[in-house]
């Protein structure tokens, strides 16, 4: 590249660079962020020795300030007060703590291949999608625009769970193995829900138009969704106390209580004959 080039390429940059809407925190910020807060929670993994230790009024201090700096870029498009903002926070951090227990208790009394909680919450790849969600969530209703993505999307990196900050979660919820796990941005998940790797709780069709619908479905308390399982549909909801099984493909609601189950059929051939496997 000359240098005549080179110089109208960096004047197109900044030009494209005046048109863009937003402003973001750096991706690595948003996952050492989230890193930092839920080993601030839970100081069950150890830094090397050699690195210094710190308080956990100096901890929390550091933890405001990084969230701070992270809003910087987002003030053009938040209309609240940053420390109003950060105070309201921080606030929830006790709630969400307690919320982010009954997770990990859930986790570790339903998975017989869990040893003790602090496996569940140093360890577990559906522990970390959830508490990153639930941090993510709480920011989304301060109204703070993208970073609540950028967490979820960094959970979603690290673990393979895909869960959108909008979506509504209740208590003890229960991500098992995880990887392929998606939730959609209008999804109403209700407590003591237990699921497996590869759900999609997802929309029917996706259009811009139906942006500020509900185009995810409601799954109601006590409902476990095993492997691989597809339901979708805004207006679908899963009745409480159901079981849906794996690779079950659902755009209907199902009454409480349901077995729900897909049935497949499976040929085996051994000498040119066929045996049939249901």
């Amino acid at each position: 590249m000359t240098a005549i080039h080179q110089e109208q390429f960096f004047m197109r940059l900044n030009g494209q660079n005046e048109k863009y809407r937003y402003q973001l925190p750096s991706r690595h910020d948003a996952g050492k962020f989230i890193q930092n807060l839920i080993n601030f929670l839970f100081p069950i993994s150890k830094d090397c020795p050699s690195c210094p230790s710190k308080d956990l009024a100096m901890k929390y201090a550091d933890l405001r300030n990084d969230l701070s700096c992270m809003l910087q870029p987002l003030l053009p498009q938040i209309e609240r007060d940053r420390e109003e903002i950060l105070d309201e926070i921080f606030a929830q951090i006790p709630a969400i703590y307690e919320q982010l227990l009954m997770d990990a208790k859930s986790i570790t009394d339903n998975d017989p291949a869990s040893v003790s909680i602090e496996e569940v919450i140093s360890v577990y790849p559906g522990f970390m999608a959830i508490a990153t969600y639930r941090f993510a969530h709480s920011f989304a209703k301060s109204g703070i625009p993208l970073l609540p993505r950028m967490l979820t999307e960094f959970a979603h990196s690290q673990t393979g769970i895909d869960i959108h900050p909008n979506a509504t979660i209740g208590h003890s919820f229960f991500i098992d193995h995880g990887t392929g796990v998606v939730i959609g941005e209008t999804t109403h998940i209700g407590n003591n829900v237990k699921l497996y790797q590869g759900v999609t709780l997802g929309a029917t069709y996706v259009s811009k138009s139906l942006a500020s619908l509900k185009r995810h479905p409601t799954i109601e308390d006590n409902v476990v969704i095993y492997a691989n399982a597809t339901i979708l549909g805004g207006e679908t909801v899963i009745g409480h106390d159901s079981v849906i099984g794996g690779n079950a493909w659902l755009v209907r609601s199902v009454p409480p209580y349901s077995q729900v189950y897909h049935q497949s059929k499976i040929e085996i051939r051994q000498n040119s004959v066929a045996i049939t496997v249901t």
